[in-house]
């Protein structure tokens, strides 16, 4: 299979260069589906193709090529970056970025076809992993009418309010029909106790510190990533959560 090619650079005649050496290009081959004189078409592109390969100049107007790497970086499904530019200069950070080869104009057809292979062989590698990573866990939320599926890594919170839990995540709250202790016992290692009424992912929590809440001037509450709320702790289930704190820390 062809890899599907995005070329970025501000010059015509640079990405003109680089369509015909990877024409002679065979093993493997490469397919060219986009072109993009700056990072912010280039960006475009990504948005709706799916691509494979993305052959990325640094210097260019606006939003360099190292820039538009960091954003890239650790997108999932992002396609492999091969920086083709006139400057050595910017090699380590570019392997920092995962870069997958760094070639410096004039671009010879034996050094990209060898970058090629370098990007088939990393998104075989990357792709096998996440082939052989067990599948995400999602809850099923019902919502006037229609069923969404919500990734358990996404929920921050759960609070058991009258018949129902809120689940929270960093965008949104859910209703959901369920119980804390289901979700305490199922996923002991996801979500620590914090409250008889709520359960706190553990990945979530950044601080814990004293609370005032009106009833209680030396209660306490967790702030956790994402979402702007504290979670009060009551005092039965504070050294739990102050042993989770440790155990995220360590």
């Amino acid at each position: 299979m062809a890899l599907r090619t995005l070329i970025v650079d501000d010059e015509a005649l640079a990405r003109s260069r680089l369509r015909t050496l990877l024409g002679d290009c065979t093993s493997p081959a490469a397919e060219v589906v986009a072109e993009a004189s700056h990072a912010e078409q280039a960006l475009q592109h990504l948005d709706r193709l799916a691509l494979d390969l993305v052959l990325l100049d640094i210097h260019m107007p606006g939003m360099d090529g190292v820039d538009l790497a960091r954003q890239l970086h650790g997108r999932p499904g992002a396609p492999a970056i091969v920086f083709v530019t006139a400057h050595a200069a910017h090699a380590v950070t570019a392997f920092e970025l995962d870069a997958v080869d760094y070639l410096t104009k004039p671009v010879r057809v034996e050094r990209l076809q060898q970058a090629l292979q370098k990007a088939e062989r990393h998104l075989k590698d990357r792709r096998g992993a996440a082939a052989d990573a067990p599948p995400a866990e999602h809850l099923l939320i019902q919502d006037r009418g229609r069923t969404e599926r919500v990734p358990l890594a996404e929920v921050l919170y759960l609070k058991s309010e009258f018949k129902y839990l809120t689940v929270r995540t960093a965008t949104r709250s859910h209703i959901l029909d369920g119980s804390l202790a289901e979700f305490e016992e199922r996923y002991p290692r996801r979500f620590v106790r914090v409250h008889r009424n709520a359960l706190v992912a553990r990945a979530a929590i950044r601080s814990l510190g004293k609370h005032d809440d009106g009833e209680d001037a030396e209660g306490w509450a967790l702030r956790l990533e994402g979402v702007p709320e504290p979670v009060v702790v009551s005092r039965r289930q504070l050294a739990a959560v102050r042993e989770a704190l440790k155990e995220s820390s360590s």
